[in-house]
């Protein structure tokens, strides 16, 4: 069976400078959980493009299908595209997306930098089920959001197998992986995290080889901090980082 892209789930172009953001959703997650900072940040100037991840957006049993080298291969693929249009280019990921930006910064050398936001490399909640074969599906707990009002487009439930690919997805972040980034890092932790906890971008920032190198704290939002309080903190914060990274670049519109 054929299951439509849920309305609002779809991937999203903005057309802006020569200094292209390439956008990673999480884990179940979609587009739309960093729509509200896409916008923004064509607002400022951008050229902003968020894929849609594989099995992602439409229904649970699609992502059951899916394996981390697809998630990897979409955002690699969205990289390419941004690279036609952009001279320079930053990867922004949200939880698992940030364990993907980790992943294609080491793949390729032309991204100048990664922007991360509670970066997975660790899953205290899944890893009961590492080993399990049963059961096939799991209820889903709502996102982990602190604002009030604020709905996530994500599954009601998680398969089993999709866990064990996630799982094998931030495996990969070995101390090699991260001692290969050596480009400008900026990393968001949020203190009060129900899913990733901040020890993760803690480890992260401890091995990288980046010279410029930074890591802010958000007080005020829980693990999907792209949709939460600290939004605009992470918008203001990501554009100053890359504008000082960018003085006495000549940047074209």
């Amino acid at each position: 069976m054929i299951y439509p892209v849920i309305d609002g789930a779809e991937s999203f172009f903005i057309k802006g400078n020569s200094v292209g953001l390439l956008l990673s959703h999480g884990f179940l997650g979609t587009p739309q959980s960093v729509k509200d900072l896409g916008e923004q940040f064509a607002e400022l100037g951008y050229t902003v493009y968020a894929p849609r991840l594989k099995g992602h957006g439409t229904h649970y049993k699609d992502v059951e299908k899916a394996t981390h080298e697809e998630w990897l291969s979409d955002l690699e693929k969205g990289y390419k595209r941004l690279k036609r249009h952009c001279s320079v280019i930053y990867v922004v990921g949200q939880s698992m997306g940030g364990t993907l930006a980790i992943l294609l910064a080491n793949k390729q050398q032309g991204i100048d930098g990664l922007i991360l936001i509670n970066a997975a490399l660790f899953v205290p909640s899944y890893e009961s089920l590492r080993n399990q074969i049963t059961p096939r599906y799991i209820e889903e707990s709502k996102p982990d959001i602190k604002k009030q009002g604020v709905v996530e487009i994500t599954y009601s439930k998680v398969p089993l197998r999709s866990i064990h690919q996630l799982q094998r997805l931030m495996n990969k972040i070995t101390v090699e992986e991260l001692r290969n980034v050596k480009i400008p890092l900026l990393s968001f932790k949020s203190l009060e995290d129900h899913v990733v906890p901040p020890e993760n971008t803690d480890y992260i920032m401890q091995h990288v080889s980046s010279l410029k190198k930074r890591s802010i704290s958000l007080s005020d939002s829980f693990h999907v901090a792209s949709m939460d309080n600290d939004k605009n903190k992470i918008i203001r914060k990501t554009h100053a980082y890359i504008q000082e990274n960018l003085q006495g670049t000549e940047i074209s519109v």
